[in-house]
C-alpha cells in the first residue's frame, strides 16, 4: 500500500494528470472488462441468448454502479476541498459517512430484488424465452453489489489519498480473477450464465475487500473513522450525504443513461429484429461501459487536481487541467472510434461467431455506432469537469440531454427514417447534439473564473 509521490499543492498540473491518468484508466478499463469478460465467455459458452439474458440484467448493475459513482464523486470533491484547506478530520468524517450510507442502501435494494426476482426480470424486459437464464444470472449477481459500493467509492478516496496505483490493482486483480473463474464455471463445470454471475460476484468481492482494507488500515490522510451515534450526528451525516449526492448526482444520472440506452435499445431491437437483434445490440452494450469508463477515468484523473485548486482559488491550474481533459478525451475517442469503424468483425468475434445472424447485424451496425464514440467520451469527461467545480446544474443538464431528452426520441424517430441503421445512429445523434450544447456553454462562462 505504498503511496505514490503525489503533491497536489506543489506538482505541475501536467505531471499530476499523467500520474493519475495512466493507473486510473487502466484500473477503470479493467473493472469494465469484468462485464465484457462475462460476455465473451457467455457468448462462446452459452450463445446469443445468454448474451441477451445478461444484457437484460445490466441496467441493475449500472444503477448500482451509478449510486457508487454519485457518492464517490461527491465525497471526493468535498474531501479534496477540505484537504486543500487542511480540514483533514472533516474529510475523514465525510468519506466514512459515504461508505456507511451506501452500504445500508445497497443491502436494502438487493434484498428487495432477491425477494421479487421474477417481477424484476419482467420489469427489465425479459421475454419468456430468456426468463430462465435472466433469473439464473439475477440471483447470483446481486450479492456482489455491496462490495461494488466499497470499491466504487473507495477508489476515489484511495486516489485522492495518493495511491492511484493501488486503486488500479483493486480493479485489475478482480478482472483477472473473473476471467479465470468465468472459464472454470462456464466451460469445465458447464454452469452457463449462473456460473458467469458467480464468477463476477467473487471477483467484485475481492476488489471491494481490497479497497476497504486500505481505507481501514493503509490510508495516510483519508482513513475511515468511528462515527458518533446521536440525533445531532445523524442529522449532520444526512446533510453531508445530501450535499455529496447533489455534487455527484449527474454521475448517477450518467449511469442511468447507460441503463436507458440499454433498456430502450433492447425494446427497439426486439421490436424490429426480435431476440437475435437484442443479442447483436448486447455486443455493443458490452462495449458501451468501456466508453463511459474512459470518459470517467479522464474526469477522475482531473477531478482531484481541479477540486483541490478550486478549494484555494487557483484558476490557472484549473484551466490547464481542463485543457488536458479535453485533449485526452478527443485522442482516446478517435482511437476507439477507429477500431469500431474499421475492424467491427474483430470486435464482434470476441463475443459471438461473426457468421451468425447476431454477429452479422452487429458487424453491419458498428460503423454507424462508431460515429458517436468521440462525443460520448468527451461529454462524459466534461460532465466530470463541471462536477469538480461544483457547477451541478450544467453537469445535470448535459446528462439529461445525452441520456434522456435527446436519446429516447432518437431511438424512436431514426429507425422510422433509416430502418435498422437508425437504431445504431441513436446514440451518435444524441451525443453530437449534446456536444453542440457543450460548445455553447464554453462560449458562455458560468459564475466562476475558470474561463
Amino acid at each position: 500500500m505504498k503511496r505514490d509521490a503525489i503533491d497536489f499543492e506543489r506538482d505541475r498540473v501536467s505531471v499530476l494528470f499523467r500520474k493519475l491518468l495512466i493507473p486510473t484508466l487502466l484500473g477503470t478499463l479493467s473493472i469494465s472488462a469484468v462485464t465484457a469478460i462475462d460476455g465473451i465467455f457467455v457468448g462462446h459458452g452459452v450463445g446469443a441468448d445468454g448474451v441477451a439474458a445478461v444484457n437484460i440484467v445490466v441496467p441493475i448493475y449500472l444503477i448500482m454502479s451509478g449510486l457508487g459513482m454519485m457518492i464517490g464523486v461527491g465525497c471526493s470533491v468535498v474531501a479534496s476541498i477540505h484537504l486543500s484547506r487542511q480540514n483533514i478530520k472533516v474529510a475523514r468524517m465525510n468519506i466514512t459517512q459515504a461508505i456507511t450510507f451506501t452500504s445500508l442502501v445497497t443491502i436494502l435494494f438487493c434484498a428487495l430484488v432477491l425477494a421479487y426476482p421474477t417481477h424484476t426480470a419482467r420489469l427489465l424486459g425479459a421475454s419468456p424465452t430468456l426468463m430462465s437464464q435472466v433469473l439464473d444470472y439475477l440471483h447470483w449477481i446481486m450479492p456482489c453489489f455491496l462490495f461494488e459500493m466499497w470499491s466504487a467509492i473507495g477508489l476515489f478516496i484511495i486516489r485522492l489519498d495518493g495511491s492511484p496505483r493501488y486503486a488500479m490493482w483493486c480493479n485489475i486483480v478482480p478482472a483477472l480473477l473473473n476471467a479465470v473463474l468465468d472459464w472454470v464455471f462456464i466451460f469445465p463445470l458447464g454452469m452457463g450464465v449462473k456460473g458467469a454471475a458467480i464468477a463476477t460476484s467473487i471477483s467484485v468481492a475481492v476488489g471491494g475487500i481490497m479497497a476497504l482494507v486500505y481505507l481501514l488500515f493503509g490510508a495516510d490522510s483519508l482513513r475511515l473513522v468511528s462515527l458518533k451515534i446521536s440525533r445531532k450526528s445523524l442529522m449532520l451525516a444526512l446533510r453531508n450525504i445530501g450535499y455529496q449526492s447533489k455534487i455527484g448526482s449527474s454521475s448517477l444520472l450518467g449511469e442511468l443513461t447507460l441503463s436507458v440506452f440499454i433498456f430502450v435499445g433492447n425494446l427497439v431491437f426486439m421490436k424490429y429484429l426480435g431476440d437475435v437483434g437484442v443479442g447483436a445490440f448486447g455486443i455493443a452494450c458490452y462495449y458501451a461501459p468501456f466508453f463511459f469508463m474512459m470518459g470517467n477515468a479522464i474526469a477522475q484523473s482531473a477531478q482531484p487536481i481541479i477540486s483541490f485548486n478550486y478549494g484555494i482559488s487557483r484558476w490557472k491550474e484549473i484551466r490547464e487541467a481542463r485543457r488536458l481533459l479535453l485533449l485526452t478525451s478527443v485522442i482516446i475517442g478517435v482511437v476507439v472510434a477507429s477500431l469500431f469503424m474499421f475492424a467491427p468483425d474483430m470486435l464482434v468475434a470476441l463475443f459471438v461467431d461473426r457468421a451468425s445472424e447476431a454477429g452479422r447485424i452487429a458487424i453491419e451496425g458498428f460503423p454507424y455506432f462508431a460515429t458517436g464514440i468521440v462525443f460520448f467520451i468527451l461529454n462524459v469527461a466534461i460532465v466530470g469537469y463541471y462536477q469538480s467545480v461544483e457547477q451541478i446544474k450544467r453537469a445535470t443538464l448535459l446528462v439529461f440531454l445525452r441520456g434522456f431528452i435527446l436519446l429516447i426520441p432518437s431511438f424512436i424517430i431514426l429507425p422510422k427514417i433509416f430502418a435498422t441503421e437508425g437504431i445504431w445512429l441513436a446514440m451518435p445523434m444524441s451525443e453530437v447534439l449534446t456536444a453542440v450544447v457543450v460548445i455553447a456553454m464554453f462560449l458562455k462562462p458560468a459564475g466562476h473564473r475558470t474561463k
